[in-house]
């Protein structure tokens, strides 16, 4: 109809006045193609929703944009409920490390295929980071660890005020498969105390933050930080001390079924034990953390 009207409506005036019509027709399509390629590039939902977002509210591109948002999150809760029987055995660890603070997280899936995937692992490394905000810690205390279950995990907030459980239910929708934030630690250190951390699989020079396993160890030295304190991260997830044990603590009779980790042979140079490279250092480990994906397995993800 109002392709007729302007054919009517050039018919009745000027070739001049015409193409004047035509151009400012084109111009009003040509600013609409735009919108919709920046809403698109902004959100990266379909061209199709774009469109439909940006009919509904007049071209108004920041109202487009808060509705599309509004209803993925929507349809990510409503698929996340669907999903939730479904067991979350895959997953990845996440860490964070900055200054004198390191967050470790736990993000599950159900398959190894969805582990890979380049937008789980930002997933991952995002609750790594949010974990990480908050830090609390009293000037006077050596070292603050604070363990967050499921249910505290999901309700830290974000930056843009939506908390991870719904980013988590954002994240089910798009991709398809349950997920849940099974637990996640964060560890605060003094002055004198430094942090390290390490995933498993990569390797140490790669320093990649997310993996089957990961680990971060609180080490006191007077020198700097070496490849030695990596090196023991990838002990601690290789060997799994049940804890660090004194040289008061009695040795096992087996070598391999060694639990405490200065007893254990060290794992890059069995020759030597945990405690001789210590000592070869001049360094102390005053805490450490393993996780292992899978060991805490819950089904549930985003209730």
């Amino acid at each position: 109809m109002s392709t007729l009207l302007l054919r009517f409506f050039c018919f009745q005036r000027s070739p001049r006045m015409t193409k004047q019509l035509l151009h400012t027709s084109s111009l009003a399509c040509a600013v609409e193609k735009e919108l919709l390629a920046k809403l698109r590039k902004q959100t990266g939902f379909s061209i199709g929703n774009c469109k439909k977002a940006l009919e509904m509210h007049q071209n108004d591109i920041a109202k487009a944009e808060a509705w599309l948002q509004a209803e993925a999150q929507s349809k990510g809760w409503e698929k996340a409920t669907k999903l939730s029987g479904r067991q979350t055995s895959q997953g990845l660890i996440g860490i964070h490390i900055e200054g004198k603070t390191a967050a470790m997280v736990e993000v599950n899936c159900e398959t190894d295929f969805v582990s890979r995937n380049d937008k789980f692992k930002q997933l991952v490394t995002q609750a790594a980071k949010e974990c990480w905000k908050g830090n609390t810690l009293n000037e006077d205390v050596i070292l603050a660890k604070e363990i967050f279950s499921s249910e505290q995990v999901k309700t830290i907030t974000t930056e843009d005020g939506k908390t991870l459980g719904d980013v988590l239910a954002l994240a089910i929708g798009n991709i398809g498969e349950n997920m849940g934030l099974p637990r996640a630690t964060r560890v605060s250190a003094g002055h004198d105390i430094s942090l390290v951390g390490y995933c498993h699989p990569s390797t140490i020079d790669q320093d990649t933050n997310t993996g089957k396993f990961g680990a971060i160890l609180a080490v006191k030295t007077n020198n700097s930080i070496s490849q030695v304190a990596k090196q023991l991260c990838v002990h601690v997830i290789g060997m799994n001390p049940r804890a660090i044990g004194s040289p008061d603590d009695p040795k096992a009779e087996n070598p391999e079924e060694e639990s405490l980790l200065i007893h254990q042979e060290f794992l890059s140079d069995p020759t030597r034990t945990v405690a001789q490279v210590l000592d070869d250092e001049k360094m102390e480990v005053i805490d450490f953390i393993r996780y292992e994906t899978g060991e805490v397995n819950v089904g549930a993800a985003a209730k």
